[in-house]
């Protein structure tokens, strides 16, 4: 724990001065984190259960918490910093019931801000005078959270259709606002946008291609799997965070199951409806992708 503590190469755009820590300090530390209450702080180990960094949800209250982690310069580069980003999200929705969780960066910190926004964390631009409170006379920082249902990790395509995060502002203990416009934040104008609701759980939908239509298709409220065919083969991805949409560009066939009870599926079309654009044969779709 010294190791980060005292390397400027971790500390140097923190709030909290480590270099004046002391063995004792660290191991002090580690006594009162078995019986905090108010403070949850684990260890990011390696699989030889060497200590690579600290992870912690500090000032958990009113169902929110604060996140923070550090990781030694020899963890760096190797996957501990997402690994124990993952595992405390995951505990503090899963295990510890929260709403929500929040940090913030210093502006200084490129590595840390490339970090997060390489994940696809959204900005916080609100936040409460009770949160800011404890980081008076600290200026320049970039705030960050996550809301329970929140999902992250997602990957980059699905058969060859790219994964769309739609850009999202979310409010700490409000909500989120998200937002996309034709042409700027997807490469296409909209023509027409409609919504499928109402499907009870465990029913598929769709069954069909288009030729020429593009579409964004995300979930505005439940779990609906969405499966995708075409030149790239088949896959699937789960649909369950409003700011996290597929854009499909090119003749493509797909089913929507539904995860989830009156789960509601939106799509953004470029297009009118035009019945001579779908295809509703699998094996003459099958056909049209081969040439």
């Amino acid at each position: 724990m010294l190791s980060w503590m005292h390397d400027k190469n971790v500390t140097g755009n923190l709030k909290a001065d480590f270099s004046s820590k002391t063995l004792g300090d660290a191991r002090d530390f580690i006594r009162s984190s078995r019986t905090d209450s108010h403070n949850l702080h684990l260890a990011v180990a390696s699989d030889e259960d060497e200590y690579m960094g600290t992870v912690s949800l500090k000032n958990i209250e009113d169902g929110t918490a604060e996140f923070a982690i550090a990781v030694r310069s020899e963890a760096m580069g190797r996957g501990y910093a997402w690994f124990g980003t993952k595992e405390i999200l995951g505990k503090a929705f899963d295990e510890l019931g929260l709403y929500s969780v929040y940090w913030c960066v210093s502006k200084d910190n490129a590595r840390a801000i490339r970090f997060y926004d390489k994940h696809f964390f959204h900005e916080t631009l609100d936040i409460p005078e009770s949160v800011l409170a404890r980081y008076a006379g600290t200026d320049n920082l970039k705030w960050y959270s996550m809301l329970r249902g929140d999902v992250f990790d997602f990957p980059e395509t699905v058969s060859g259709c790219k994964v769309v995060h739609i850009k999202t502002i979310p409010t700490l203990n409000a909500g989120e606002l998200s937002v996309f416009e034709a042409e700027h934040d997807i490469p296409f104008d909209i023509r027409r946008i409609y919504f499928i609701s109402k499907v009870p759980e465990g029913v598929r939908r769709g069954f069909h291609a288009h030729k020429e239509l593009k579409q964004l298709l995300f979930c505005m409220y439940g779990r609906i799997q969405l499966i995708l065919e075409n030149s790239h083969g088949r896959e699937e991805i789960e649909l369950s965070d409003p700011s996290i949409g597929v854009l499909i560009d090119e003749c493509t066939w797909r089913e929507m199951l539904w995860l989830q009870k009156d789960s509601v599926l939106c799509v953004a079309a470029s297009d009118y409806y035009d019945p001579d654009d779908y295809i509703r044969d699998h094996e003459e779709f099958k056909k049209y992708i081969a040439g």
